[in-house]
């Protein structure tokens, strides 16, 4: 291709000519890619001429985008010659003359264009990087060669000690210096639900859907911090809710119908993540969409984009500057998360954690992720969490022979990474300014063969908002917070067919399991806190054997934290197992409480209403149902149950004051 410092071209009459040492070029005589290194030496005359050469080359790759030029604006060109030098002139092959599919053709130049825009780096970068991982994977390479995993260093908690009280309340003091972000990119097809995942029911007793209990939790919250702080608060908290084209339009309808469950619109963000291009092969050449050769087909890139779009938002920058301390990031169907944050909050604050990732206790070899310190040979160090299936033979390549193993505690030493982080603003901000926002992604093709030159289908690059850790330098504070399972850990995301063939003993992590799981932690919560709760009776729906407790529900207006709880419950009251209990009111108060049957009360902020006495009735019954019963809603059959309303005793304290109810 010529000397040193020099490098040629095929000019259009089929000859080699030189180019400037500002432009470099490599490839055949097919397909050329140019990159143009104008130096600081570099006059303006050279760098035209370079930026000349690049045009013609760029053009004269592509004879059919060549006579379609006219049709666009300077802007649309310059994407198109840049996709042609980066290698995806497969792109204009089928293009007909000018004046046919034009508007087609400029729409596919605009989808580029929010394409490029949307991803740290560009387009360029996207390709380049698409083209190192696959690379790598077709090579098998081992993404944790040279790294030696040990148990990193956290805090492991026991729900209602003296420890975890200490850490919830230092928990709320720093709430009202925390933003709280929501990855609510998805919808339910997975659970056999058609709607967004925040609008499903969390429990079906109330029918409060998960958004309006996240919501009410941040608010109550956001008020016993402001309690702390004796009314020194000077902000609503913020919250962030990261959509996508799915989910978008619904979640503010969801919002905007419901008056925002109670919180100022002023709060609440929405922050879109777009899709990125599919990969048709081992080049990185971008997929034509199989139903339109005028669009690049795409995918989601992964909840690792709520990094990037803080970032570019501006949020974080203005977070700071506000004073803000703390970025709270929790999944979308977790009925019981909230009942941990305080703590794992407090945990971040005592111990200056830069990364908290929220954890529950995991059996060796369970499916799901570990959290694992890393130390590599050439002295890089990262904690983060490493998938299950990577985990046992890296352990086992590393000098431990049972791999993934249980230790003296039941447990794995490498607690479950649930998806919960807590990052300091500070050093957050500090890092994605490096990266751009950019997180470290990953490529996991399906190839045809043994051979790797074919995929099944198309691939794209993803990214997981866990693996921020990845780029930390060694003397980031990263560490994690573990609390019961039974408090913590109740995700929704398993239809019911899949969920019934979850080995026993493992979690389903299915409506049914879910919605029961929230029954069970309150239950259990009541029991630390002196109520006598009867045991748990095993009942088998949509093919899950699920423990079956009181179903026992309140409002975080009641209670947001244990300390809370305990306050509010007093003398010696019990529970049955066929009883259903629905608190609502934010002074109720339980004293010698006998409940068989259901007892729904509330009452206004300003009345403080006392129950005890004996309550009797026939209660609200479980009833099983057919998941494939289409008379009945969605949210119904993939619990597998639905709760028929027998009879209850219902108390509303609607006047201010003391108010008293002892049947």
């Amino acid at each position: 291709m010529g000397g040193e410092g020099w490098f040629r071209r095929w000019s259009l009459d089929g000859e080699w000519e030189a180019l400037p040492p500002t432009v470099r070029a490599y490839g055949n005589r097919d397909l050329l890619f140019i990159d143009f290194m104008a130096s600081s030496t570099a006059d303006a005359t050279n760098d035209k001429l370079a930026n000349v050469q690049i045009n013609e080359l760029s053009i004269s790759a592509s004879p059919n985008l060549q006579k379609n030029l006219s049709i666009f604006s300077p802007d649309q060109a310059e994407l198109a010659k840049m996709l042609l030098v980066r290698g995806q002139s497969h792109l204009f092959e089928d293009w007909p003359d000018a004046g046919v599919d034009d508007d087609e053709k400029k729409a596919l130049l605009d989808q580029v264009a929010l394409l490029n825009s949307s991803y740290p780096g560009g387009l360029a970068s996207y390709i380049k990087t698409a083209r190192e991982l696959l690379a790598d994977s077709k090579a098998g390479k081992n993404p944790f060669d040279g790294f030696i995993p040990s148990v990193p260093s956290g805090e492991v908690l026991t729900f209602g000690d003296d420890n975890f009280i200490k850490y919830e309340e230092a928990g709320v003091r720093q709430v009202q210096n925390a933003a709280f972000v929501l990855v609510a990119g998805g919808l339910g097809e997975r659970l056999g639900y058609n709607g967004i995942k925040v609008a499903l029911p969390m429990e079906t007793t109330t029918g409060t859907c998960f958004l309006q209990h996240y919501i009410e939790s941040i608010l109550c919250l956001s008020e016993a911090s402001c309690r702390q702080a004796q009314g020194q608060c000077q902000r609503d908290v913020p919250f962030v809710i990261m959509t996508s084209d799915d989910t978008h339009a619904r979640t503010l309808q969801l919002l905007e119908s419901n008056a925002y469950f109670g919180m100022k619109s002023t709060q609440v963000k929405l922050l879109k993540q777009e899709k990125v291009a599919c990969l048709a092969d081992n080049d990185a050449r971008l997929a034509i969409d199989p139903k339109n050769k005028y669009r690049i087909q795409t995918k989601p890139h992964g909840h690792g984009d709520v990094h990037s779009l803080l970032y570019s938002s501006g949020l974080l920058r203005e977070w700071k500057d506000a004073g803000l301390r703390w970025v709270v990031f929790f999944q979308d169907t977790n009925g019981l998360l909230f009942k941990a944050i305080p703590a794992a909050l407090g945990v971040s604050a005592t111990k200056e954690y830069h990364v908290n990732s929220l954890s529950v206790p995991r059996k060796a070899k369970e499916a799901i992720g570990g959290i694992t310190r890393l130390t590599h040979a050439d002295g890089r160090e990262m904690v983060i969490n490493v998938e299950y299936n990577q985990l046992d033979p890296l352990l086992r390549a590393t000098g431990h022979p049972d791999g993934d193993a249980n230790c003296e505690t039941g447990y794995s030493p490498y607690p479950g990474n649930i998806n919960q982080l807590i990052l300091e603003v500070g050093p957050y901000i500090d890092e994605l300014s490096k990266t751009g926002g950019a997180i470290k992604e990953f490529v996991n093709p399906k190839y045809k063969d043994s051979t790797k030159t074919a995929f099944k289908s198309s691939t794209r690059l993803e990214c997981m908002m866990q693996d921020y850790p990845k780029t930390l330098p060694p003397s980031a504070r990263v560490g994690f917070t573990v609390t019961d399972p039974w408090l913590a850990y109740a995700p929704v995301k398993n239809n019911p067919d899949d969920a019934s063939k979850v080995p026993k003993g493992n979690p389903y992590h299915s409506a049914t399991s879910g919605e029961t799981s929230i029954y069970r932690s309150n239950s259990m919560i009541l029991r630390k806190a002196g109520v006598k709760v009867d045991d748990p009776v095993s009942q088998v729906f949509n093919g899950q054997e699920v423990e079956v407790w009181s179903r026992v529900v309140w409002k975080p207006k009641w209670a947001v934290t244990f300390a809370d709880v305990k306050r509010k419950v007093s003398g010696s009251s019990s529970i049955s197992q066929k009883s259903t209990l629905v608190v609502k009111g934010r002074n109720i108060l339980i004293e010698d409480l006998s409940l068989d049957g259901t007892l729904v009360i509330d009452s206004v902020d300003d009345a403080e209403v006392k129950v005890g006495g004996s309550v009797q009735n026939n209660g609200w019954k479980i009833e099983s149902v057919d998941k494939d019963d289409t008379a009945l809603p969605e949210e119904v059959r993939i619990r597998g149950f639905k709760i028929n309303k027998v009879e209850q005793l219902e108390k509303s304290y609607n006047e201010p004051g003391k108010h008293s109810l002892k049947p």
